[in-house]
């Protein structure tokens, strides 16, 4: 498993989001304080505070490379 911090800060974002790690099939998971949800779910990104930065884990051995390529726009230092 790797994480990394991601930025969601319009809608547009999360629904290209989405379409992205949608293109996959690994498991997603967003992590904002003590609420862990599935990163596939539109509903369940929004019903976090996507004001500041969250965690994206990402459930993946072998193609975590790429999923780190697609998905560098939203992700911050």
């Amino acid at each position: 498993m790797k994480t990394v911090r991601i930025s969601l800060n319009s809608i547009d974002k999360v629904k290209s989001f989405v379409n992205d790690l949608t293109k996959f099939d690994t498991d997603f998971d967003l992590v904002s304080g003590r609420y862990v949800i599935d990163a596939k779910s539109i509903m369940g990104i929004f019903s976090l505070d996507l004001s500041k930065p969250i965690d994206l884990n990402i459930h993946s051995e072998n193609e975590v490379d790429e999923i780190i390529k697609v998905l560098s726009p939203y992700i911050v230092d």
